[in-house]
């Protein structure tokens, strides 16, 4: 499988197919996997959501001050979106997970160390041409700018540093530069503002995809992007990949579209994230019952809890407790009697099996999100439960509190053989039916 899949990031300029469509419109794809990545110890949160438990950054500035924010360091995921992307001039393939939920980008950066001859997956910024380092001088290096969960500074080579946290407890921090994503000989991005990291603790980048100014689709002027997840069923000897598009998607005539929920980035509420990509979930049913759950469960509350939105960087789906309880309990009605007793994943999820998973799936039928318009994400029965190892299944559905975060969030499980379209000039999310697997 790793050797498949280093074929496959090594072609990435081939793969990135440019097309000239008739609107004379942007359309590149890439192949995109769904990766496991570390021990399944817990589902994978990997989006930049501020938890409840602190965590300090090793790194010593020239001039250090306090946090007012603070980290949990509970949940580690375990399942990611990977795409390869063409860092640099000339360009070199870098790993990234696609993260629609955070806004920092961020790279591995090759530390300058003498006679040690940097790994090949790291970036090694004194083989570009256009790379450049920010000054602590740039407005970015300023004190306590809302763009980071942590503030930026000076670090003591007078540069400017960052610390990135996200709610899993995952740490990434390493100086801000410039630097350009090269698709081909005749197109470039111009010079976009990037993390340079150097000691992290997890060993891939990050495409921040959130409606953010510092986010590679604003900052690349990316209006419109899409991607097809491809199933978890894993052959020997073949991992399923889908595809990313940037631009447009040749697929798109048969999407169905959702509104796209804003709010000003001034809106303070200790809740919400004005930066996520919000949507209008209207509803869950299980099988043919639609369960009894307030709308108002699903909507943004006056402090901000309720908030729903579709998260790549999510693996399980997280559902606040008025939502999740009623999911709970018609899963118990169904199919009692086969629970775990005592048994909860990661901390986030009682719902989990010994046994057939196919035949608790047939007893818990299709699972449904339902938006407006009539729209639906479907789950099939056969995909309702995720192996999460040891012979155990699970739904794929956990309490977003036990996250620190009190938010719907339908995390990338739920959006398997799916097309996902973030329509961000038209302020809208389009869903389409795809064999994801078979989408490059």
């Amino acid at each position: 499988m790793l050797l498949l899949f280093l074929f496959l990031a090594s072609k990435f300029l081939i793969s990135a197919q440019e097309t000239l469509l008739k609107n004379d419109s942007l359309s590149l794809s890439f192949p995109l996997t769904s990766l496991p990545r570390s021990p399944q110890t817990s589902p994978s949160f990997y989006s930049s959501f501020i938890s409840q438990t602190r965590k300090t950054p090793t790194h010593k500035s020239a001039a250090s001050s306090s946090s007012p924010y603070s980290y949990r360091s509970r949940f580690k995921y375990s399942m990611i979106l990977l795409v390869s992307l063409p860092i640099g001039t000339p360009p070199q393939s870098q790993q990234m997970i696609l993260d629609t939920g955070s806004q920092l980008s961020w790279i591995q950066c090759h530390k300058n160390v003498p006679r040690k001859p940097p790994p090949s997956t790291v970036f090694d910024p004194s083989l570009s041409s256009s790379f450049s380092v920010l000054p602590c001088n740039h407005p970015l290096c300023k004190p306590r700018i809302p763009d980071f969960t942590l503030p930026t500074s000076c670090d003591l080579n007078r540069l400017c540093h960052y610390s990135y946290f996200y709610a899993d407890g995952t740490l990434a921090e390493g100086n801000l530069v410039r630097e350009k994503i090269t698709f081909s000989t005749s197109r470039s991005t111009p010079p976009l503002i990037l993390g340079c990291a150097e000691d992290t603790s997890d060993g891939k980048g990050i495409l921040g995809m959130n409606l953010g100014r510092l986010s590679f689709a604003s900052q690349a002027k990316i209006t419109k992007f899409s991607y097809c997840v491809p199933t978890r069923q894993v052959r020997p000897g073949f991992t399923p990949t889908g595809s990313f598009y940037l631009g447009e998607n040749p697929n798109s005539a048969g999407f169905q579209y959702i509104s796209l929920l804003t709010f000003p980035q001034s809106q303070r509420m200790p809740n919400l994230d004005p930066l996520a990509h919000t949507v209008a979930l209207q509803g869950i049913r299980i099988g043919n019952k639609k369960l009894n759950i307030p709308v108002s469960a699903f909507r943004a509350g006056p402090s901000g809890a309720g908030q729903s939105m579709i998260d790549s960087g999510s693996e399980f789906t997280y559902l606040v407790d008025e939502a999740y309880n009623k999911v709970r309990e018609e899963v118990v009605r169904r199919v009692g009697p086969k629970l775990k007793k005592g048994y909860v994943y990661g901390g986030v999820s009682d719902m989990c099996f010994d046994g057939k998973a196919m035949e608790i799936g047939q007893l818990i039928g299709n699972m449904v999100f339902e938006f407006e318009k009539g729209v639906e994400i479907v789950i099939e029965k056969e995909r309702v439960l995720a192996d999460v190892g040891g012979g155990v299944h699970c739904v794929g559905i956990g309490r977003s509190e036990m996250l620190g975060a009190a938010s719907n969030i339908i995390g990338n499980f739920h959006q398997q053989n799916l097309w996902v379209e973030f329509d961000i000039a038209n302020r809208r999310v389009g869903f389409g039916k795809a064999d994801c697997s078979r989408s490059v």
